[in-house]
C-alpha cells in the first residue's frame, strides 16, 4: 500500500513539473484561432507548429494545448528570410538618349555609364542597360539588432543644394549665377573636365548662393564654339554640294543620305567623326539654346519614330541637308512640315 502511494506521489510531482513546463511553452487554442494566427502571434511558422505538435493537418480544437518553439517570440530578435535582390534593367527604344534614361530612373549619367561600362554616348534600340547598381545583389543578412541605440544616420549637410543642368548651361554660367568659381564646382562634384550634361545634378554650397567678389579666381571657362574660320569652311563645303542627289546610306559626292551628308562635310572640314545614323549623331551631341551657324538641327518622327533626320544650321532659320526628294538643298525651319517635326539644335561634343 505504501509502495502504491509513493508511486502516486511521484506521478503527482512529475505531473506538476510537466504542467509548469507546458504553461511556459504552450498555447491554449481559443475560439476563432487558426494555426496561421497563432504562428504570427508567437513569431513562428505554421510548419514549425505542425512539426513540434505532430499535426497532420491544419485542424485544431478549442482548448487544445499546442507546444510553442523555445525560440518563438523572443524580444529583440528579427528573423527575415533571405531575399535575393537583382539589378533592374531597361530596354532602349528609338529616340532614347543616355541622359533621358538616367532622368527617368532617378540616377546620374555617370552611374548609368559606369554600371554598363559605356565609353561613349552611343546606344541602340533593344539594347539592355542596367539602371540600378549591380552591387546591390545577394542574400539579405539576418541579424539580431543590438540592445543599444544605433547612431543617427549622417545626412548631407543642410548647406548643400542641388542644381539640375538645363540646355545651354556651362560651368562658367552656373558659377557666375551662384558666385563661385568653375574650379569649386568641379571639386564639389568630382569633375575631371568642363563637360556637363542636360539633366545632370550638381552640388553647390548654399553659402555661395549670393554673388561674391573673390580675387584670384581661375578664369571662367565658356562653352566651346567653333572658330569663325572653321565654321566658314564647313558651310562652304556644305553649300558646294548643293544639288547632289539623295542616295540611301550614301556618304560621298555621288549621293548622300542625311547622316552621310553630315559625315562627309564635317570630315572634310577636319572633324574626325565616325559614320553614324541620325540617332547616333544625336547621342554624340548636346543641346544649345542659342544656335550658331555650323550647329546641328534634328527632326523626329519623319519616315520613322524617333530621331530620323538632321541637317546643318546656316542661320536666319535656314539649314542645309540631304533631302530624300530634292537631294542636298536648303530649307527653312518655318516650313510647316519641318516645324511639326523639329526636335532641337545640338552641337558635337
Amino acid at each position: 500500500m505504501k509502495k502504491k502511494l509513493a508511486s502516486l506521489a511521484t506521478v503527482a510531482v512529475l505531473t506538476t513539473g510537466f504542467s509548469a513546463t507546458v504553461s511556459a511553452n504552450t498555447y491554449t487554442v481559443q475560439k476563432g484561432d487558426t494555426l496561421s494566427a497563432i504562428a504570427k502571434k508567437k513569431n513562428t511558422s505554421v510548419a514549425e507548429l505542425k512539426q513540434i505538435n505532430s499535426l497532420q493537418s491544419d485542424l485544431i480544437l478549442i482548448n487544445q494545448q499546442l507546444k510553442i518553439s523555445q525560440t518563438a517570440n523572443v524580444p529583440g530578435q528579427s528573423v527575415q528570410p533571405p531575399v535575393l535582390q537583382t539589378a533592374q534593367t531597361y530596354t532602349v527604344v528609338k529616340g532614347d538618349t543616355l541622359i533621358k534614361i538616367a532622368n527617368q530612373h532617378g540616377i546620374s549619367l555617370a552611374e548609368l555609364s559606369s554600371w554598363n561600362n559605356l565609353k561613349d554616348h552611343l546606344i541602340y534600340p533593344d539594347q539592355k542597360l542596367l539602371v540600378s547598381s549591380p552591387l546591390n545583389t545577394g542574400p539579405a543578412v539576418v541579424s539580431t539588432p543590438p540592445q543599444v541605440s544605433a547612431p543617427p544616420v549622417q545626412a548631407e549637410p543642410a548647406n548643400v543644394m542641388e542644381y539640375v543642368i538645363k540646355p545651354g548651361d556651362t560651368l562658367g554660367h552656373i558659377g557666375r549665377s551662384f558666385g563661385v568659381s568653375v574650379q569649386q564646382l568641379k571639386t564639389w562634384n568630382n569633375l575631371s573636365s568642363d563637360l556637363i550634361y542636360v539633366g545632370q545634378k550638381l552640388k553647390i554650397t548654399a553659402t555661395a548662393a549670393a554673388p561674391v567678389v573673390a580675387p584670384n579666381l581661375p578664369p571662367v571657362v565658356v562653352q566651346p564654339s567653333n572658330p569663325v574660320s572653321e565654321v566658314s569652311g564647313l558651310l562652304n563645303t556644305a553649300k558646294s554640294l548643293l544639288g547632289t542627289p539623295y542616295q540611301w546610306a550614301g556618304s560621298a559626292p555621288g549621293g548622300f543620305d542625311c547622316s552621310g551628308f553630315i559625315f562627309y562635310v564635317f570630315k572634310q572640314s577636319g572633324k574626325q567623326i565616325s559614320r553614324l545614323s541620325s540617332e547616333g549623331y544625336y547621342n554624340r551631341s548636346y543641346y544649345v539654346n542659342e544656335p550658331q551657324p555650323g550647329d546641328l538641327v534634328f527632326f523626329e518622327n519623319t519616315y520613322k519614330a524617333g530621331i530620323s533626320h538632321m541637317g546643318i544650321y546656316l542661320g536666319n532659320n535656314e539649314f542645309i541637308h540631304a533631302n530624300s526628294s530634292q537631294g542636298v538643298s536648303i530649307s527653312n525651319l518655318n516650313n510647316s512640315y519641318y516645324q511639326s517635326h523639329f526636335d532641337g539644335f545640338k552641337r558635337f561634343y
